[in-house]
């Protein structure tokens, strides 16, 4: 990595609140303590800058994800500058930039493989994209978007009024000014800066390459639970559109709940995911390289290897057909009454369709298990 001049604000800042919540908060929680309401106003402001960045900065603008209503926007505009990572305009371009060139040293700002130091808080201690750093070439479609300029244009105010103002009336409230500004102010600070700082770093050493090993993101549900969903950072690089990371019922991503929720209220419309079928024909080719690279490599595994084969290819043909029957039966509820179509023809073929397919992926599974348990 080239040599690069150092960005002193950032030392100060990162070197500064870290120092004052490695000390000076715990001795002051030992001395004087903090109350139930600090606490739970540090929480608070806690998810609101963590959720500001997950469903505002990444999902909303970065990967435009869905569409949100004015009020959203500006609220996470404002909960942006309360987490203190940079404008929405410099921090999209970045992120853009790390999905386009990912794992590319030279190229993705902060690169995993640089290590976990560099991808976690090593990039921005030193100005390594030089004049790069304020190209917003990458985020024109953002430069029309009225709130983000405004966000941009007065970021340094909004983050000084955000960060100091908010604890300061939490302190004169509770007449504990100092209290308030340590918790709500510097311990809120540092946690949500390193929390999101995980998202570039342990997110892409440690977890499951589910979907794709083309890239280092993985999946892991602890990271989610400290991210608020964005553990689930494999299926994000494989499906970056998608306004869900954790696809499944019991994932815990309380950014994607939110941006539901924000639909029901008529908040937030176009919510983008990425189709069933591909989700599932890229997991289990995905598999099978995995399976391709581990036996290839042992010449006596030949018969494995193709047996293996034809079971995979059963199992996107059956895939296939079980999607484009599931389609049909789509078509024909929006047609009929639900006691007419589950009578029909086409949905008894649907319900054999999903039952040779879910023999199928099981079947696939337990060969996968069998030949690459890891």
């Amino acid at each position: 990595m080239k040599t690069a001049p150092i960005s002193w604000l950032n030392v100060i800042i990162f070197l500064v609140t870290g120092l004052i919540a490695l000390f000076a908060v715990p001795y002051y929680a030992f001395t004087q303590g903090f109350t139930a309401l600090e606490i739970v106003a540090t929480i608070l402001c806690l998810g609101f800058c963590g959720m500001s960045i997950t469903a505002g900065y990444h999902r909303l603008w970065s990967h435009k994800s869905y569409s949100a209503h004015p009020i959203i926007k500006f609220i996470l505009a404002l909960g942006g500058a309360f987490a203190l990572q940079n404008s929405i305009l410099h921090w999209c371009s970045d992120h853009r930039n790390h999905h386009k060139h990912v794992d590319n040293n030279d190229r993705d700002p902060y690169s995993a493989k640089l290590g976990f130091w560099y991808s976690h808080i090593g990039w921005m201690l030193r100005e390594y994209q030089g004049e790069e750093y304020k190209n917003y070439n990458n985020v024109k479609d953002l430069q029309k978007d009225k709130i983000v300029i405004w966000q941009h244009k007065y970021y340094l105010i909004l983050a000084i009024v955000m960060n100091f103002g908010v604890p300061l009336v939490i302190g004169l409230y509770t007449d504990r000014v100092l209290a308030a500004l340590l918790s709500v102010g510097v311990l809120r600070l540092v946690l949500s800066h390193h929390f999101t700082f995980f998202i570039n770093s342990l997110a892409h050493i440690w977890g499951k390459q589910t979907y794709s090993s083309a890239h280092t993101a993985r999946d892991n549900g602890f990271l989610a639970f400290l991210t608020y969903g964005e553990g689930y950072h494999n299926y994000h690089h494989s499906f970056e559109y998608d306004y869900r990371n954790g696809i499944r019922w019991w994932h815990f991503d309380p950014t994607k709940w939110f941006i539901k929720a924000a639909y029901y209220l008529g908040l937030a419309k176009n919510l983008r995911t990425a189709p069933e079928e591909r989700i599932e024909k890229t997991k289990a080719t995905h598999k099978m390289q995995l399976l391709r690279e581990k036996l290839t490599a042992q010449p006596h595994n030949q018969a494995i290897l193709e047996k293996i084969e034809t079971e995979y290819d059963l199992l996107i043909t059956r895939m296939s057909a079980f999607y484009k029957a599931k389609k049909l039966v789509l078509e024909l509820k929006t047609q009929q009454l639900e006691h007419d179509y589950k009578h029909s023809e086409v949905y008894a073929q649907f319900i054999e369709l999903q039952h040779k397919f879910n023999e199928q992926k099981q079947k696939f599974w337990q060969l996968h298990i069998a030949h690459h348990p890891a």
